[in-house]
């Protein structure tokens, strides 16, 4: 039997959980200092008690509404011009404000790693951070979300900041500079908001609905990973294989089984060592194609000038991680192949004369060792010192391959319900997109799935055809990487093939990539490219020149075909005034040979005396175009292509 002491007791609770789940709330994208987009309808919603009263000032209006059964509540308002800064009020029982609202134009930027964070890259734009003070430029980054069941009405976390030398550097870095070469053409407020995952397939993206519609093999994965516990036994079998093989590897390591003497001990006695040239692959020593640990060590001198400072040591890059001693002192470590190597060296550590650097070097799967093309070096102030050359090396210890772990970001819907479908009641002007890396082994269905992926996000974001930009994967000769010698050259044409869907640009980045690096550091020339392409496909720019020459048709004459193109702005030119590369010609019985090439009218001739009755031509038809130089007189290039893709 109850006391009036009980019934006080639920009468308070009763009262204080109805104001507690009564508060009103809004999405994480909708706070302070968000951007609006200009010239469209727009949608302001969020969360309160069913059929709670809500009502919005905004802009000198107000917009009332109910929330529902469920107690979602949604406010439409008509379209703004750009402008602002604006204040935001929503009423219900009790009071939010959203203040510093812009309006301007909203742009979503997504695919994989190459659209992450400047941070990464900081060191190469110290100069554009110095100078990034815009509070017209915004930025929303959002956290990794991934979900195969209900779509996600919110995300995780996340904030509006502007452009600011603290601030910038957690932007996209190419949704930066492509923002900003935006608002420097057109002074409109610029948003953006970062929904991309590094490894990310491009079938992640795509809503659950379209998957089962076009690619039911992908679904069938869906729907194995949402078997009750499925995904968490892979994970636990993932996890306790990968700790069984480090373990085992720390073991047998022949490195550290003396612990009297382990192999970073700077007096330690290697003569018996062997010497190799770093950087370079232990693949093409002595060793071979091992998997497990190599030690390298060498010994370099340091002028005094470099003592008793902070200095900083350059890795480049190293396949797959690596630890590091300098005079027997731990440094640092990194465990991913894809991280740049930046060292701080303790500032009494160095000394005059010679010192001894140590690299122990795990390889899981691949080709272990340093990668070519990257920095390798000690900085102190104005002074380096060159750490390339010869090293000693010798095995620590051999093991199985270790093939890697299932990636969330790669199964199907994952990322489109988890990352893609909060934003969708945002309204945009566009999306960026720079992804592909991760499906060039399956470059023969991108195409389809590319199409596929726009038509879901136009027909989920419901605003009809909106601009869709993307960049075309750079130059790029990794050798962890390619599977065929043509894996990148057959994603770029189908990259080329999309330009066929309406309302899409791309930015071609066959010269501007790195060979030796899937992340390439320049970020600035691409984002500048995307926004030449969105001054054409989004602001109607007829006068732009765009991209670099497009292919478009070929006529055949004797042992000759001429090309034409579209795109030539004010004509075509061979970079730096060299002879025309990287066109090949064939006949109908014959492989492609090198061709010659020259530009006549505004056109190109391409012969080769090998070739009688030519039947194709292929420009730039390789992971690493190094040949390429065809460019339009605006300095943008061509893109690769073939003129058949039955040769």
């Amino acid at each position: 039997m109850k006391t009036a002491r009980h019934i006080i007791v639920i009468l308070f609770f009763s009262l204080f959980s109805s104001v507690i789940f009564s508060q009103v709330r809004l999405p994480k994208l909708i706070s302070d200092g968000m951007v609006l987009q200009r010239g469209t309808d727009l949608r302001i919603w969020g969360w309160a008690s069913p059929g709670e009263k809500v009502s919005v000032s905004f802009a000198g209006s107000s917009y009332s509404t109910s929330a529902n059964d469920t107690g979602k509540w949604e406010i439409a308002m008509p379209p703004m011009k750009a402008g602002g800064p604006y204040e935001m009020t929503v009423n219900a029982s009790n009071t939010v404000s959203v203040k510093d609202i812009l309006i301007g134009d909203v742009w979503i930027c997504s695919g994989q790693s190459n659209m992450g964070s400047l941070r990464g890259f900081s060191r190469d734009y110290q100069e554009e951070i110095a100078k990034s003070e815009n509070n017209q430029i915004r930025h929303f980054s959002v956290p990794m979300g991934f979900s195969l069941d209900e779509r996600a009405e919110d995300v995780r976390s996340g904030r509006w900041v502007s452009a600011n030398p603290k601030d910038v550097v957690s932007f996209a870095a190419v949704g930066y500079f492509f923002g900003k070469e935006l608002y420097d053409t057109y002074k409109v407020p610029i948003g953006l908001i970062n929904s991309s995952v590094g490894g990310s397939s491009a079938e992640a993206w795509i809503s659950k609905e379209a998957i089962k519609s076009s690619y039911p093999r992908y679904y069938d994965d869906v729907e194995k990973f949402r078997i009750p516990g499925y995904l968490a036994r892979v994970n636990q079998q993932d996890n306790e294989r990968i700790a069984k093989w480090n373990s085992q590897l720390r073991k047998d390591d022949e490195g550290y089984k003396n612990p009297g003497q382990n192999w970073f001990d700077p007096y330690l006695n290697v003569s018996e060592w062997e010497t190799t040239a770093v950087p370079g692959h232990w693949q093409d020593t002595r060793i071979g194609n091992i998997h497990g640990v190599v030690w390298y060590r060498r010994e370099f001198d340091i002028p005094s000038s470099m003592t008793g400072r902070q200095a900083v040591l350059q890795l480049g890059r190293i396949v797959d991680a690596d630890s590091v001693y300098i005079n027997g002192a731990y440094i640092g470590s990194v465990g991913s192949q894809w991280s740049q190597r930046n060292y701080r060296i303790p500032e009494n550590l160095l000394k005059a004369g010679t010192n001894t650097i140590v690299v122990r070097i795990i390889n899981f799967i691949g080709h272990g060792g340093f990668v070519p093309g990257k920095p390798y070096k000690i900085i102190a102030g104005n002074d380096t010192v060159n750490l390339e050359g010869v090293w000693k090396y010798r095995v620590g210890a051999v093991e199985e391959p270790l093939e890697d772990r299932l990636p969330n970001y790669k199964i199907p819907t994952g990322l489109f319900t988890g990352m893609i479908a909060p934003l969708l009641n945002y309204k945009i002007k566009g999306a960026i997109w720079y992804q592909g890396e991760s499906n060039t082994s399956r470059a023969g269905e991108h195409y389809e799935l590319f199409k596929l992926l726009i038509r879901d996000w136009r027909a989920n974001w419901n605003t009809g055809d909106f601009p869709f930009l993307f960049v075309q994967l750079p130059n790029y000769r990794e050798l962890n990487i390619e599977t065929t010698k043509y894996d990148w050259a057959l994603f770029r044409e189908s990259q080329l093939k999309a330009l066929s869907i309406p309302n899409t640009g791309m930015a071609v980045t066959i010269d501007i990539g790195d060979p030796s690096d899937i992340h390439p550091g320049n970020k600035k020339d691409v984002g500048i490219r995307l926004a030449l392409a969105a001054r054409k496909v989004a602001y109607g720019d007829d006068n732009v020149v765009n991209s670099g020459p497009i292919y478009s048709s070929m006529a055949i004459k004797g042992n000759r075909i001429t090309l034409s193109f579209t795109n030539t702005g004010s004509g075509l030119v061979a970079r730096n005034g060299k002879e025309l590369g990287g066109f090949e010609i064939c006949d109908l019985n014959s492989d492609y040979v090198p061709a010659n090439a020259v530009i006549e009218n505004n056109r190109i001739t391409v012969w080769s005396d090998k070739i009688a009755r030519p039947v194709a031509v292929r420009y730039a038809w390789a992971n690493n175009p190094e040949s390429a130089n065809l460019y339009n007189k605006e300095g943008l290039p061509a893109s690769p292509f073939r003129t058949s893709d039955l040769y």
